[in-house]
């Protein structure tokens, strides 16, 4: 702008020049970045990654699941208990990778990156990747390099997801019928029941609350 105002005060006819190039500058700024911003967004829709942010922790991994299904690989999703710190399991031309899915609000932390090096260790891997809708802390970064353990945060995973054959890759929506298959169905109600977070930890939950307020526990943890 002020070497656009510069020039129309050397080369104008009148005082109105340098303020229309500036003014014509400021313009052809404003329209790039709307342009960029733009195609940012419909890069994110493409991606379905605001679908993924409403998912809760276990449909995250069926998701996941069947992503990485549409690639070649063969996926087992673990139980919701007692997975020692691996939520799939993945095989393809002679590899096993072990998966911790993270459906987050917030960064992640590096208990994740420890409990899927001791995931790998338990079965036999010969990868270990964490995957997550946000990022991670420093500290995960650090000790994930130290432990080769492969981190995939939110703007890897939108890249992965845009990179893959747009006619093999599963709608976000896809997860919850996925989901539906393998889990806990309400003996009151008959909805699915979902894993979510109370005070005292994890437990499982009816989808139709708050009309119907059924909840079983857990016997371990699992992530969000």
């Amino acid at each position: 702008m002020v070497i656009a105002f510069w020039y129309g005060m050397v080369n104008g006819e009148s005082l109105i020049a340098p303020f229309v190039a500036a003014g014509s500058v400021l313009a052809a700024g404003v329209i790039i970045t709307l342009l960029i911003r733009r195609a940012k967004m419909q890069k994110l829709r493409r991606s379905g990654i605001f679908e993924i942010d409403k998912m809760d922790g276990r449909q995250f991994e069926h998701y996941l699941g069947l992503l990485f299904k549409s690639q070649g690989y063969s996926v087992e999703v673990t139980s919701a208990s007692g997975d020692y710190g691996a939520d799939l399991v993945l095989a393809k031309n002679g590899r096993k990778i072990v998966v911790q899915a993270k459906r987050y609000s917030k960064n992640v932390g590096l208990q994740a990156v420890q409990e899927v090096q001791a995931a790998k260790a338990h079965y036999g891997a010969t990868e270990a990747w964490v995957v997550t809708n946000r990022d991670y802390t420093e500290q995960a970064y650090t000790l994930a390099k130290s432990n080769a353990v492969q981190l995939i945060n939110r703007q890897r995973l939108i890249d992965m997801i845009l990179q893959m054959n747009p006619e093999a890759v599963p709608h976000p929506t896809q997860s919850a019928t996925e989901t539906a298959k393998t889990e806990l169905l309400c003996e009151r109600c008959g909805k699915q029941m979902v894993i979510r977070k109370g005070p005292r930890g994890e437990f499982y939950g009816c989808t139709g609350f708050p009309k119907c307020r059924n909840t079983k526990e857990m016997t371990s943890q699992k992530n969000e």
